[in-house]
Formats: structure tokens, sequence, C-alpha cells
């Protein structure tokens, strides 16, 4: 089902960091909601039972995997994520897409390390680009009224 989704382009994104230059009057959930491609984060976000909490006070900057990063997983991964026997899992894997603190791309040094919400840390690497372990930041610095999101290309999993 989550394969057949509609795979993001890079005018996609140009078009969603367009939508999101108006302003920043929704938390991070409605904005993401808003952007039309994170179909399959709002849906985990859901059943993960996270989404009161990403509404909550924050700050948060989330790096946000697209739709089309959540397909890029191994056949079956996010409908298997999704059951509710997986729920602590799924947790674990979006609370590490999580860095506590509104965390803009010009705070960023490279190889520094970032402490997230699920307790591990994640790795920024700048000499590429800007890199979230091995995720690139399509789109970055997109403001809500809870804090920062970043849009990264790939799901990325603690280890």
């Amino acid at each position: 089902m989550f394969r057949k989704m509609m795979t993001t382009t890079a005018a996609t994104l140009f078009m969603a960091g367009a939508a999101f230059a108006g302003g920043h009057s929704k938390d991070i959930v409605d904005t993401a909601v808003g952007a039309g491609d994170f179909n399959t984060l709002v849906a985990a976000v859901k059943a993960a039972g996270l989404v009161d909490t990403l509404k909550g006070e924050g700050p948060f900057t989330v790096f946000a995997p697209t739709d089309a990063a959540f397909a890029a997983l191994p056949e079956g991964t996010v409908e298997d994520l999704l059951k509710p026997e997986n729920k602590e899992k799924l947790v674990a894997i979006l609370t590490y897409h999580v860095v506590p603190g509104k965390v803009m791309s010009g705070d960023l040094t490279d190889d520094m390390s970032a402490a997230t919400v699920q307790g591990s840390a994640v790795m920024i690497d700048l000499d590429k680009g800007v890199m979230v372990n091995d995720a690139s930041v399509v789109t970055a610095d997109i403001e809500a009224e809870n804090g920062v999101i970043h849009v990264i290309d790939k799901v990325i999993l603690p280890k």
C-alpha cells in the first residue's frame, strides 16, 4: 500500500518549501500534514501515540523522512511497524528522528553529535551537504510554532 504512494521529486520539495515560507503558525504535526509529503510519517506518529507530544510546547527539531523515504524501506516494513504489537519499536524509531530544542541549519557544525529523544545520538556531517547519519537533508529550516522540521531522504534507524 505504502509503495504505491506518490514518489518525491525535487519539484515537490521546492513547492513544499515555498508553502512553508509564509510563516509558522502551525505546530510540527499540522505543518507536516499541510505539506502533503509526510503521509506515512503522520500515520506512524498517530500509530505510535506521539501526536500530542509533537503538538506540545516543545521546542523540537524533527528530521522528517518523506513518503518516498519510507517507501524505500524493504517491502512490508512500514506495515509491520504500524501493527499494535510493534508500537514500542515504532516509538523508538520515530523518537530517534527528534532532537529536543530548536536546532536551525545555521546551528550545525561538522561532525557534531545530537542527542535524540530516543536516547541515542545522531551524527551531523557537513562535508557533502548536510547529512544526518546516512540521510541527506533535502529541505532545511521549516519553522513551526513549536520547533523546526528538516526534511530528510531516508528513514534513520537507531543502532
